[in-house]
């Protein structure tokens, strides 16, 4: 499911089953993540990265993004096919984000 930045906010703050998960590349996560983004699966490793998906817990509410959100979209599809029921992709990505950015910790 496509949210903007609001309701991806807003549905994550009241979530206690929520897991944030960051689908760009490393590079693109050293300029910053989200709060939270604790997951950081690379979409571009292809079998690799699907093969990571099926290894996290499918009763889990994904909340997903990438730089623009056309990967993460694609990462949600991915992750709705391998069985996972609550996927949420933010609209507009990290480019569009204006909420608060920290350093990924390395």
């Amino acid at each position: 499911m496509n949210l903007t930045q609001e309701d991806w906010v807003s549905q994550l703050a009241a979530d206690e089953n929520a897991v944030i998960l960051d689908v760009r590349t490393e590079d693109e996560c050293n300029e910053g993540i989200i709060p939270n983004a604790l997951i950081n699966l690379d979409i571009y490793e292809g079998h690799e990265f699907i093969e990571k998906l099926e290894q996290l817990d499918k009763t889990k509410n994904y909340y997903v993004y990438c730089r623009s959100g056309a990967r993460s979209a694609k990462a949600c599809d991915a992750m709705n096919n391998l069985g996972f029921d609550n996927t949420f992709n933010l609209l507009g990505g990290f480019l569009e984000w204006d909420g608060e950015v920290v350093s990924p910790e390395n």
